[in-house]
């Protein structure tokens, strides 16, 4: 097997200087969700793919961190919004554990935004109202998934959704109740600008009682 203790000498051009742009605290939004907005508005017109992929990491009762990649499927002032099983791996940690981290990296703007914070279900009915709005394939996959368990073969699981399709055919497919949406109420963001010389900017906001407090963190 090839030696790869050095992934620079192993894949040459990897270790290339940032260059896109800077973030200084004149220029930064004072409010931190007005400021990712406008970072995920600009990997939107950059055509990145999927710019609302984020990484969630959650940890389980035991103290094992877990990580996974989800999409972001809204935000405002309150927090930031996803959907999944609440029979998952993630939905376990997050009873025991009701914390969680969102990383978002956008690499064309050599951008990363992390973001940590309480977590809460949503509603049932904004749950309910975002299901309706998903393709019925969409919908059909919630239903006849265990998401993580194991499954004897691919075969299985297509035959699990014939199934679920000959039983919806002709009806509205509903939200199942053991699926819907958590939201993070962020406590701290921290936006990153690649610079050169690895002399990145880090702007972290924390939230206080008097509103977002802005501060310079070291590369």
């Amino acid at each position: 097997m090839k030696d790869y203790t050095s992934i620079e000498k192993a894949f040459p051009g990897l270790n290339k200087e940032y260059r896109f742009a800077k973030l200084e605290e004149k220029g930064a939004q004072r409010n931190p969700f007005e400021q990712f907005a406008q970072w995920l508005g600009d990997a939107v017109k950059a055509n990145v793919s999927k710019p609302n992929a984020m990484i969630v990491s959650t940890v389980s009762a035991k103290g094992m961190p877990s990580s996974r990649v989800l999409l972001l499927k809204g935000f405002d002032e309150h927090g930031f919004v996803f959907f999944t099983h609440y029979t998952s791996p993630k939905a376990e940690d997050l009873k025991t554990t009701p914390r969680a981290s969102l990383v978002f990296f956008w690499p064309q703007q050599e951008r990363q935004v992390r973001i940590t914070g309480k977590i809460k279900k949503t509603t049932r009915q904004e749950s309910v109202d975002y299901f309706r709005g998903r393709s019925d394939d969409a919908k059909l996959a919630s239903w006849i998934s265990a998401q993580s368990r194991t499954i004897k073969d691919r075969g299985a699981l297509e035959e699990k959704l014939e199934a679920t399709r000959r039983k919806f055919k002709g009806k509205e497919i509903p939200c199942p109740e053991f699926w819907g949406g958590y939201r993070l109420f962020p406590t701290d963001f921290e936006f990153w600008q690649g610079r050169e010389y690895r002399l990145n900017d880090r702007l972290l906001y924390r939230k206080t009682l008097r509103g977002w407090k802005i501060q310079r963190l070291q590369p």
